[in-house]
C-alpha cells in the first residue's frame, strides 16, 4: 500500500510542496533565490509521474487492454512512488541551497573560523549537487515508465503519456544543469569527476530514449 505524502505540519520541513499552485508561482517569481530551478525540476518530475499514473489508470479496466491490465496497475503504483520522492525533493533542493547561503554567512575572521566556514560551504555544495543528481537519476527511470505506458497504454491518452515522457526528460536535463553549476564551486576533484561521469552517462541515456520514443 502506498502511503500518502505528508503535509508540512506532519513532516516538519516541507513548505513549498504544500503551497497552492498560485502561491508557488508567486513565490517562484519573487526576488528570492528559492525556490529556484532545482525545485522546478523536481516539480516537473512530479507532474510527469502524475501523468504517467493517469495513463496507467485510464488503461486499467478498459476493453482491449486486458493483456496489459496487471502491468498497468503496477505502473500506476510505481508512478505514485516516484511522485512521492519528487514532491519531497521540491523542498529538499531549496533547503540545500539555503544551507549553502547560511554557511557563507558564517564568521571568517580567525583561521579556525575560516576553515569551519569553508568546510561547511563545501559540504553544503555537495548536498546541493547530490539532491538534484538524485532527481535526475530518478526522473530518467520515470522516463522508462512513461515510455511503457505510451507504448502499451490506452491509445486515447497517448498524448498525455507523451507529455509525461517529455516532462520527465525536462526534469532530468534541468536537474543536471543545477548539478553542473554547483560542481563548479566544489574543490574535491574526485567527487567532481565522479559526478560529471554520472551526468554524462545520464545525458547520453535520455538523449537516446528521446529519439526512440519520438
Amino acid at each position: 500500500m502506498i502511503n500518502r505524502i505528508k503535509t508540512a505540519g506532519e513532516r516538519g520541513t516541507i513548505i513549498l510542496a504544500d503551497l497552492t499552485i498560485i502561491e508557488f508561482l508567486e513565490k517562484l517569481g519573487s526576488g528570492f533565490p528559492v525556490p529556484g530551478g532545482g525545485s522546478v525540476a523536481a516539480l516537473s518530475a512530479a507532474l510527469a509521474a502524475s501523468l504517467t499514473e493517469m495513463v496507467a489508470n485510464l488503461t486499467t479496466g478498459k476493453k482491449g487492454y486486458e493483456a496489459v491490465e496487471e502491468e498497468m496497475k503496477i505502473a500506476a503504483q510505481d508512478a505514485i512512488r516516484f511522485k512521492q520522492k519528487f514532491v519531497l525533493a521540491i523542498d529538499d533542493d531549496s533547503n540545500a541551497y539555503s544551507s549553502v547561503v547560511s554557511a557563507m554567512k558564517l564568521p571568517g575572521v580567525t583561521e579556525a573560523e575560516k576553515r569551519h566556514r569553508e568546510i561547511t560551504i563545501q559540504n553544503g555544495l555537495k548536498q546541493a549537487v547530490l539532491i538534484p543528481m538524485t532527481v535526475a537519476r530518478e526522473a530518467a527511470k520515470l522516463m522508462e515508465l512513461a515510455e511503457k505506458v505510451v507504448s502499451k497504454g490506452n491509445k486515447n491518452t497517448i498524448t498525455d503519456g507523451a507529455v509525461s515522457f517529455i516532462m520527465a526528460r525536462t526534469a532530468v536535463i534541468s536537474a543536471l544543469y543545477n548539478v553542473k553549476i554547483n560542481l563548479a564551486s566544489i574543490h574535491d576533484s574526485a567527487f567532481v569527476d565522479k559526478i560529471l561521469k554520472q551526468v554524462k552517462d545520464l545525458e547520453i541515456k535520455v538523449d537516446k530514449e528521446k529519439k526512440e520514443v519520438v
